[in-house]
């Protein structure tokens, strides 16, 4: 291997980055006044002099893609830049520098405005004006993002007439020293970060209320970071959202070079650096292992990086009192790359493994490793989305014919389905027209997103069903149990929200479909489920939960007759806690006794017992309301119908209170227009809390509370979140007795009880089929096994759990 294929710095070519410097946008600068002679900096060089005189830059600039540079809105402008303008560049990569050439006419002058329009890179120089401090700050920020360093607001000065800012001061973030007294008791010392740099930027306003730099100090006492971290940078974590995806995006340069035997690098930080990309894209996490120095000067002698699940944990008797034990990662993978430095002073790949013993990350989620992460969450969200746009379920004939203009002869109308009256509620004025606008622009921004509209009797909107392509997958995968929510009913003169709600395998909330309602009857709610049926390619749920509602139930009725019925559990827990919450303000004793009434007790006689000692607390024997909701109580309350499957949903509903959070988005008097963007808005935040689910499930596996072969098979199974409860049952069964055992023919009956209590539990198993049921039916009602049933298997010698009692959508392979 020659010489020339072994230096990682020949791999990009230089004509390719001359090319797409000289693609930058062209952009004006307002010059307020004719240029005057270039200012002196305060050690004594002009602006001009000192741009020439730059050092040169690391990586951290040469290898950004310039067509990152102007997609902000941040405040700043630059001149245009010639197209000369080169990267200088040393094939052997001892040396990498960028000169950016700007005609001196442009910066140099006293007055030069920056107008606040887009931002591109520009190079503060003294004389330059801002429009605000604000303006300064973001344009200083941009500078030191493409430099490689963070800033920090320094010094201030304030007007005591006003209080307006007449002079700032922004430093770099290792200017000064740490005092060394915060260090002294802290049981782990924070790593030192300030070295005393001097770099700083100084503005002060003018009488014309715009803000000059009157002092630019470009030298720096410390190296700058790599394009690949300068997004962790405290201040540049402030990035706008479409500045943080633009940065992702320029910084995620694709590498398509494998490490290989005598590959040499300048320095030991390179050669990670290249690792580290080469790991991103194929997809796992690096470690910084083993380190030879020399015994002479310190200097590293050789280097290994390894995989991040190498080698194994060991044992620590402090894991054996936590409540909360850490997740296991290192699992022995062998893949590494080794370094060592030679006698020209380069550092070469001497061992290179390839192979892991693991599955790799998926390329949406390896923002998510801890050595690649220049995570933008919204561009996460949106690349794996566009992923699954790929699925498009079928639609109904009804919503794709009879094209009324639509290019794509799309027609979401159903002229069949007409309401036979005028619709109980009217749009405000426009307000059809901007929610069908908006649809519209989904719709062909998006092929897949579908919805659907119901006129009434005169030809106007009347009700409006619509969901995406996620939305569409996540039922599919998902949708055995809906909760229709009719959250709009808690707030008085509102428009009629609605939204399809589901549970996926990590037990995170999912929508599955909204709607806006502007008639409640029971024509318009038939509509909307059989709709909500067809886009979902005609798969009904097993299970749908509702408010309490004389119409819901009649419409559910004839739409979906096959479909469990029951009234959900949380809205009626919500209801209660409206109607008392002015007797009881404040108290979080009642909330708690409240909650844990409705929730904890999945038994009857524990329910009732509960409901009865709450009554007796808080004196509410003689509320006739909470009486009649008492009596209805087999229609919500979890310890009755356990035969219907639920999936568990109420314990999801109680960590996501969509109800809270969209109350805001309720009001009568708000843009209808808010209310799609923020569901748009939720569904983003919980699939990426979903990918967040999915990354660490691969990476991390649950740790067991012994060595069960029970449990070493279901945590393959299971996701973490799952096995959590499987194991919780697990572990109460260890405390479970057989009192008593009968026998006919192929069924055994069993009575089982927790040590020291009598209530009973009937188990049956039968032996010709190896099927299990206990009379809590816990299985039936969430899809887990319960701790009584645990019990009779090992009472059986049954060490696996068998795959009838492990359901698909608890499992890590639910949307395979």
């Amino acid at each position: 291997m020659d010489s020339g294929e072994a230096d990682v710095s020949s791999h990009q070519k230089v004509e390719d980055v001359e090319n797409n410097l000289q693609t930058l946008p062209r952009v004006d600068i307002d010059v307020g006044r004719e240029c005057e002679s270039p200012k002196e900096t305060s050690d004594g060089r002009s602006c001009e002099s000192t741009e020439s005189e730059r050092d040169s830059r690391s990586a951290s600039i040469s290898s950004i893609d310039t067509s990152w540079i102007g997609i902000d809105s941040l405040g700043c402008q630059t001149s245009e830049v010639s197209s000369a303008n080169k990267f200088e560049m040393d094939v052997d990569g001892e040396q990498q520098s960028q000169i950016l050439k700007v005609p001196s006419s442009s910066f140099s002058g006293i007055g030069i405005a920056v107008k606040d329009e887009e931002v591109t890179y520009v190079i503060p120089k003294v004389g330059m004006e801002f429009e605000s401090e604000d303006q300064a700050y973001k344009c200083y920020s941009r500078y030191a993002v493409l430099e490689g360093f963070s800033i920090r607001k320094d010094f201030v000065n304030k007007s005591r007439i006003n209080g307006a800012v007449v002079s700032r001061r922004y430093t770099c973030y290792r200017q000064g020293y740490r005092p060394t007294k915060h260090n002294v008791n802290a049981r782990k010392p924070r790593q030192e970060t300030r070295t005393g740099c001097l770099a700083h930027m100084t503005i002060a306003r003018q009488p014309n209320g715009r803000f000059r730099v009157t002092h630019f100090e470009t030298k720096h006492n410390h190296e700058f970071v790599t394009p690949n971290t300068a997004h962790v940078l405290p201040s540049q974590k402030r990035l706008t959202f479409a500045l943080a995806v633009e940065a992702d995006l320029a910084n995620n340069s694709s590498i398509d070079v494998k490490p290989k035997l005598g590959m040499g690098f300048d320095s030991e930080d390179h050669a990670y650096d290249f690792y580290n990309a080469y790991a991103g894209q194929v997809g796992f996490s690096v470690r910084k292992d083993y380190v030879n120095r020399s015994k002479i000067d310190g200097a590293v002698a050789s280097r290994r990086f390894t995989c991040f699940r190498e080698g194994f944990r060991q044992r620590d008797k402090r894991d054996m009192n936590v409540k909360r034990s850490r997740k296991e990662t290192r699992i022995g993978c062998l893949a590494q790359l080794v370094i060592s430095r030679q006698s020209d002073g380069k550092y070469r790949v001497t061992h290179f493994e390839e192979h892991h013993n693991h599955e790799l990350v998926a390329a949406c989620r390896v923002r998510m490793l801890r050595s690649q992460k220049k995570l933008a969450v919204c561009q996460v969200v949106e690349g794996d989305v566009q992923d699954v746009t790929k699925v498009q379920p079928k639609s109904t004939p009804e919503l794709s014919h009879n094209s009324v203009g639509d290019d794509h002869g799309y027609n979401p109308i159903n002229y069949k389905s007409k309401l036979p009256s005028k619709s109980t509620r009217s749009m405000k004025v426009g307000e059809a027209e901007r929610i069908q606008h908006y649809l519209q622009s989904k719709q062909l921004k998006n092929p897949p997103f579908i919805y659907a509209v119901q006129l009434d009797a005169e030809d106007q909107i009347s009700n409006i069903f619509w969901a995406d392509a996620k939305m569409m997958v996540d039922y599919i995968d998902f949708g055995d149990v809906v909760c229709f929510d009719t959250t709009y009913k808690l707030i008085k003169d509102t428009r009629a929200y609605s939204l399809f709600t589901g549970v996926n395998n990590h037990k995170q909330m999912l929508i599955f479909g909204a709607a806006l309602l502007y008639d409640d009857t029971v024509e318009s709610l038939k509509w909307l489920f059989l709709t909500f049926i067809e886009v979902m390619s005609g798969k009904k749920p097993k299970t749908i939960l509702t408010d309490e509602d004389a119409v819901l139930a009649e419409a559910i009725d004839s739409a979906l007759p096959e479909t469990h019925y029951r009234i959900c559990v949380w809205h009626v827990y919500k209801k209660v806690l409206r109607q008392l919450n002015h007797r009881f303000v404040g108290s979080d004793s009642f909330i708690n006794d409240l909650c844990s009434c409705f929730f904890d007790h999945e038994e009857g006689e524990d329910f009732v017992n509960a409901w009865k000692v709450m009554l007796d607390v808080y004196g509410l024997w003689e509320n006739e309301w909470l009486d009649n909701i008492f009596k209805d109580r087999e229609k919500w309350a979890i310890a009755y119908q356990r035969h219907i499957f639920c999936a568990d949903l109420k314990t999801a509903q109680l960590h996501e209170d969509f109800t809270a959070n969209l109350r805001k988005y309720l009001k009568s008097d708000s843009d209808v227009l808010s209310f799609f963007k923020h569901v748009g808005k939720m569904v983003n935040d919980w699939h990426y809390k979903e990918l967040e689910a999915n990354y660490d499930m691969n990476q991390h596996m649950p740790r067991l509370m012994g060595d069960v072969i029970l449990l070493k098979h279901v945590r393959d199974v299971y996701t973490p979140k799952i096995f959590e409860l499987f194991q919780q049952e697990y572990e109460t069964c260890l405390n479970i007795v057989v009192n008593q055992c009968t026998e006919n023919g192929s069924l055994f009956k069993y009575k089982v009880s927790i040590y020291g209590q009598l209530r009973e539990f009937i188990v049956t198993y039968n032996l010709s089929d190896e099927t299990v049921a206990c009379n809590c039916m816990k299985f039936e009602f969430m899809g887990v096994l319960c701790s009584h049933a645990l019990k009779v298997l090992d009472y059986r010698n049954i060490k696996v759990l068998p795959n009838h009692y492990i359901l698909k959508r608890w499992t890590r392979d639910a949307r395979v």
